[in-house]
């Protein structure tokens, strides 16, 4: 959904990467941790941090300081994840992402969302609803189901697969090609 297809007054999440605000829409958060043990899967990218068990479930988390191109979340007392729910091929996958901060959930109206900027053909910008007023800042609201490629929505679907411990080789090496980020976001 773009800026433009946000007809009514949205709650939105809000949290800090590397001092920037970004926002998601609260309907995609299931509930928010404080940072807890994140088992390491080997041979995955390195934005894909593990997995942690959530009330028995396997769930992926990934950093979305290095999904979006930053530095790696150094966790501190504030770090937390943020359990969000995520679209792989129509089905509905429980994703944790790691946050340094999570601030509020405010309401915005569709006049306080802008469109994406646009920087050029070669910026792809698909990971972005659009840019939220509040007060004199800007909220980078997140698309979180086109943050990761379709190769790297395969790795987290097989990976909180209880029933498939590691996930196929062609998936990791089709993520592994590259820099192993989503087009568009460096």
């Amino acid at each position: 959904m773009s800026a433009a297809a946000i007809t009514e007054a949205t709650q939105y999440l809000t949290f800090t990467l590397d001092e920037e605000d970004f926002a998601l829409e609260i309907s995609k958060v299931k509930e928010i941790l404080d940072f807890t043990t994140i088992t390491k899967v080997p041979r995955m990218p390195e934005f894909f941090r593990g997995v942690l068990n959530l009330r028995g479930n396997v769930v992926p988390v990934i950093d979305l300081r290095l999904k979006l191109g930053m530095k790696a979340i150094e966790r501190t007392v504030d770090t937390c994840i943020v359990i969000i729910e995520i679209s792989i091929d129509g089905e509905l996958t429980l994703m944790g992402a790691l946050a340094d901060s999570v601030k509020e959930v405010i309401d915005l109206d569709p006049g306080q969302i802008s469109p994406p900027p646009t920087l050029g053909t070669r910026l792809d910008t698909r990971f972005l609803k659009g840019m939220g007023k509040c007060g004199e800042k800007f909220l980078i609201i997140l698309d979180i189901d086109m943050v990761l490629s379709s190769d790297e929505l395969a790795l987290v679907k097989n990976s909180s697969d209880s029933s498939n411990s590691s996930p196929p080789a062609a998936s990791i090496a089709a993520s592994n090609a590259g820099t192993g980020r989503a087009a568009g976001v460096s």
